[in-house]
């Protein structure tokens, strides 16, 4: 394994007394100050609502002027809770973290913050503990899943009532939904669970549906996340992909969209792709159908395939994976205390040219057999960083990563990777390639 580059820039303080679960920063900040991800301290802290802990969060995106964040509890109930920014734009930016009991603290706006949140509404109908829950890139439905082996989307009506209707139950998986999360751009969710599998659910005429059921993984899959919509691989650790290999790979990948990345309980982590419909269509062509491929109907499955299996890297369960829309980098976190970051490079031929050899398989797929079309790019994945006992001896639950508002003044914004685990601390890292 390669030496860690990962370096402990600081713990959130102060530590909750109880197992953390989750930290997600917002979208769009600055927003609500929940810890701060410039000094690291405890700004505001939320109670009420839930009867049992918080599992799990999410902040709505698009929205100005106001905080709109989803918790999920254990006691089977979503809150909805809303906060007008009174801040206005300062040096810090937030990150929530959910946590069985939150501790109160100094907080650097006076102790009429916890007030400031408003309670708007309760959303009821899982039998079972929520697990996770998600916006939609339009911040328009929430989507939740729990223990009950179900999947609910709800729409905000965003009608000055805090109403939320009910738009879709599904309830294909065969047990416990661990993870739901939303595509980058587009309103297709995908869903993980204890039954081993990945399905991706779209709307068809005005009913949500599942389009297509991922089994690889042979054990529960407890997280998902999605790839950016602009990243890219490099050519080296430290070199950023030339412009005409970007736009290749971004042409060549652009009828698939992003990616999808799974972390199961078999202590693998794979990258998932969709098929495009034109490739999957035209391996029916029109003398076998006796259909002009211009009206015959492509129907709503879709195919998704393994574009690649990460390195190998823990030694237990992993249960958290973390996509950087930024650099492209994705982290893994699990049973084992163990940090892994791990780069996707283009595969260079001798003389620095990138290798498109081995690539029949993907060309015949994606239709590029004619000599006058350039063969699909070849990637390969790395572990650039590890850490292990990140926490000491405790597992470590979730990952994410999050911009720090007091640096990047000339343009380039730090990135850094947020954990949290079971002793209840939540650590700040930071990455350099």
């Amino acid at each position: 394994m390669a030496p860690s580059k990962l370096t402990h820039i600081s713990d959130l303080t102060p530590p909750s007394l109880e197992r953390t679960w989750l930290t997600t920063p917002p979208p769009d900040p600055p927003h609500l100050r929940i810890y701060s991800l410039t000094n690291f301290t405890l700004l505001s802290t939320i109670t009420g609502g839930h009867k049992r802990s918080v599992r799990t969060a999410a902040w709505k995106p698009h929205i100005t002027g106001e905080s709109v964040l989803a918790t999920g509890s254990f006691d089977a109930t979503v809150g909805i809770w809303r906060r007008w920014d009174s801040y206005g734009t300062t040096d810090t930016t937030p990150t929530t973290t959910n946590t069985t009991t939150t501790d109160a603290s100094e907080d650097d706006h006076g102790d009429d913050s916890d007030e400031e949140w408003r309670f708007a509404v309760l959303l009821d109908g899982h039998d079972s503990e929520v697990k996770s829950i998600s916006w939609s890139p339009s911040g328009l439905l929430l989507a939740t899943c729990a223990r009950d082996k179900s999947i609910w989307i709800w729409e905000d009506l965003d009608d000055g009532d805090n109403n939320f209707e009910t738009v879709a139950v599904m309830q294909e998986h065969g047990g416990d939904v661990k993870c739901v999360s939303w595509h980058p751009v587009e309103e297709c969710l995908a869903s993980a669970g204890y039954d081993d599998t990945i399905r991706v659910w779209r709307e068809d005429l005005d009913d949500w549906g599942q389009v297509a059921c991922i089994k690889g993984h042979s054990g529960t899959v407890w997280f998902l996340d999605w790839e950016g919509v602009d990243t890219c691989p490099t050519t080296s650790s430290s070199t950023a992909a030339p412009q005409e290999l970007s736009s290749q790979w971004r042409s060549q990948r652009s009828l698939s969209g992003p990616r999808l990345v799974s972390c199961s309980d078999d202590r693998t982590a794979r990258i998932w792709r969709r098929v495009p419909k034109e490739s999957a269509n035209s391996a029916l062509s029109s003398a076998q159908t006796g259909i002009p491929s211009i009206i015959r109907p492509s129907g709503t499955d879709e195919e998704w395939v393994e574009d690649s299996c990460l390195p190998h890297a823990h030694e237990l369960a992993i249960y958290a994976v973390a996509w950087s829309r930024r650099t492209g980098i994705v982290a893994s976190v699990g049973a084992d205390g163990r940090i892994v970051l791990y780069e996707e490079r283009f595969i260079a031929q001798e003389g620095g040219t990138v290798n498109s050899a081995d690539a029949d398989a993907d060309a015949e797929a994606m239709d590029t057999s004619d000599d006058a079309t350039p063969a699909l790019l070849r990637t390969e994945w790395s572990i650039v960083a590890v850490v292990d006992g990140a926490h000491g001896i405790y597992e470590i639950n979730h990952a994410a990563w999050a911009k720090r508002a007091d640096r990047g003044s000339g343009g380039e914004e730090e990135e850094v990777l947020v954990t949290t685990a079971d002793d209840g601390s939540v650590k700040v890292w930071g990455f350099q390639r």
